[in-house]
């Protein structure tokens, strides 16, 4: 029975005697020539969300660029080919980082071929902890959905699109998803058991058994990185040790609240997805968890 979720979720304990070993480390794996502001965006968004490490893997051509964006997180370069896109053997090269990694996040600006498909099977099949699934790597999470490359998971997936990339994976049309998103959502999660993060008004985040629908956030959102801003929250919440649903609940909501500050002061019309990263900390701080 579908059971659906209001109360909201404490933040992660942060001890006094506390680390950066003790907030967990993020690897995000994002970026492209051409959209290297998704891997600055992400990897911020997880800084910004409490991780305590942050490596941001990105194809080498844009590696300075991703490393200008902000000083706090680390990056790696990745090899590509002429073409611009990663070369087969990058999966390989993550692995180190894959030890270390409580959270993984794949797919913000990676671009669409083989060759990203193959990195995400790689790291499905090596990294066993927490991996969210957004943007250019749910097109290759597809792929692998129809070559029955999704092998059972000890923790599921967690995906995040937006109404078009859903209906790319169902197979629907993007009004057909707008006019039932719960529902949608819900038949997903339980056929491929995973997590899903519906997002546009009243972002939907359901496991298949439990949902929730989140009320903050407003129009101005709606905007070319907003998602990637996201990414980096939930998986520094994932990281932090909250469970992947509350994480994502937690994440959205904090998201939107976050917009709703940068709308109040720069406008819907002016507001800018590095204007909700600023404001996250005060999103926080107006976070209030009702258990």
């Amino acid at each position: 029975m579908l059971r659906s979720v209001s109360t909201m979720p404490r933040l992660p304990v942060r001890p006094k005697d506390s680390h950066k070993g003790t907030f967990g480390t993020v690897v995000i794996i994002a970026g492209s020539v051409g959209m290297s502001g998704a891997a600055v965006l992400s990897g911020t968004g997880a800084l910004r969300a409490g991780a305590g490490l942050v490596h941001v893997a990105c194809p080498l051509p844009i590696q300075p660029v991703v490393a200008m964006g902000h000083p706090c997180y680390l990056t790696l370069g990745l090899p590509v080919e002429a073409d611009g896109y990663l070369v087969p053997m990058a999966g390989e090269m993550l692995d180190p980082l894959l030890a270390q990694a409580k959270t993984v996040a794949i797919g913000p600006g990676l671009g669409r071929n083989a060759n990203v498909t193959a990195l995400l099977d790689h790291v499905l099949h090596q990294f066993e902890g927490q991996v969210i699934v957004d943007a250019d790597g749910l097109y290759a999470l597809h792929e692998l959905i129809q070559h029955g490359r999704l092998k059972d998971r000890r923790l599921p997936l967690l995906c995040t699109p937006h109404p078009g990339e859903f209906a790319m994976m169902t197979g629907l049309e993007t009004k057909i998803i707008q006019g039932d998103r719960k529902q949608q959502a819900v038949r997903y999660a339980n056929e491929h058991k995973v997590i899903m993060v519906l997002k546009g008004q009243g972002t939907i985040v359901t496991d298949g058994q439990r949902i929730f629908t989140n009320n903050t956030g407003n129009a101005g959102m709606a905007k070319g990185g907003s998602g990637d801003v996201l990414t980096g929250v939930i998986a520094a919440l994932s990281a932090q040790g909250m469970p992947a649903l509350e994480a994502a609940q937690v994440a959205v909501h904090v998201h939107g609240i976050a917009g709703d500050l940068a709308s109040a002061a720069h406008t819907e019309i002016g507001m800018l997805p590095t204007d909700m990263l600023d404001a996250l900390p005060a999103a926080f701080r107006k976070y209030v968890p009702t258990v």
